[in-house]
């Protein structure tokens, strides 16, 4: 069951009206997307390291990222706030954590939003496993709720960050759901994904983390086949794979998820995006949710 609403915060609104009939996911790359909707700009996990610079994964293991992000940190736009999945380097590294606005709220773990105040961060906002962060901005909502996710297998999780998928509901005044849309978090496939469908039969668009990175040969995120098991599972009516071949640690590439889903005949359901891609999405407001 979803946890009581915990916490609420207001964010400065512009004059204009939202749009709450269209909005965007724009593929930066690794994990990091641009997602915007109903007067909202969300960064998720921000990675802006270059090609041939070395991640920090944690005990004394570093990974070599093989590609550029599409754009830099410095040409975003104005963020509401940032949405992270964990506290590892390839999800926030040190670029970000140098020249990222110490005052821009950042959504994330109990684990993470300690490291981060311990970097200044002013404006950290933890989840716990089912609680639940409302924000307004003039007159839209987002309810943001942090669900199940295990960076690695039974024996090993605990050795490694605390992360969390992440459920978006965007809502306009009356509290009616306009777009639900699920961000998985590094994870594997296990039991407690199952429940996140019995919560919400109803999801636009899901951002699947890929890849099948393997640390010390552990697989530690879904690689293809775990990524069509969750696809199956979670049911949206889009769904994007990201974090998919951005690090050596990454095993698992894109066509092998590309070829299982095609195989499974669920093709029309997934988007695929290259880096710098964005998928423009249209919002019904009458759907049933």
């Amino acid at each position: 069951m979803v946890l009581p609403d915990r916490y609420t915060l207001y964010l400065p609104t512009e004059r204009e009206t939202a749009d709450m009939a269209q909005g965007s996911v724009q593929f930066i790359g690794t994990a990091t997307v641009l997602l915007r909707y109903a007067g909202f700009t969300i960064l998720t996990d921000p990675n802006f390291l270059h090609q041939g610079e070395l991640a920090h994964l944690g005990y004394g293991i570093y990974t070599t990222r093989q590609t550029n992000p599409a754009l830099e940190l410095h040409q975003l736009p104005p963020i509401d706030f940032v949405l992270l999945s964990h506290f590892h380097e390839d999800h926030f590294d040190r670029r970000v954590v140098r020249e990222l606005d110490r005052a821009i709220p950042i959504i994330t773990t109990p684990q993470a939003a300690l490291a981060l105040r311990r970097r200044c961060f002013a404006a950290t906002q933890a989840l716990a496993t089912w609680e639940t962060l409302t924000l307004h901005k003039g007159l839209s909502m987002l309810r943001v709720t942090s669900l199940p996710a295990r960076h690695g297998p039974a024996l090993i999780w605990r050795a490694l960050p605390q992360t969390m998928g992440s459920m978006l509901e965007f809502m306009d005044q009356d509290g009616q759901v306009l777009l639900r849309v699920y961000i998985s978090g590094d994870t594997l496939w296990y039991a407690q994904l199952q429940t996140i469908a019995q919560h919400y039969p109803h999801i636009d668009l899901a951002l699947l983390h890929l890849g099948g990175t393997r640390l010390m040969g552990i697989l530690v995120t879904m690689d293809a086949r775990q990524g069509l098991e969750t696809l199956e599972s979670i049911n949206a009516h889009k769904t994007i794979p990201i974090h998919y071949n951005d690090y050596a640690a990454f095993k698992s590439p894109l066509h092998h998820f590309e070829q299982l889903v095609t195989l499974s005949g669920l093709q029309e359901r997934v988007v695929y995006l290259h880096h710098g891609d964005k998928y423009t999405f249209e919002v019904l407001e009458k759907q049933e949710r």
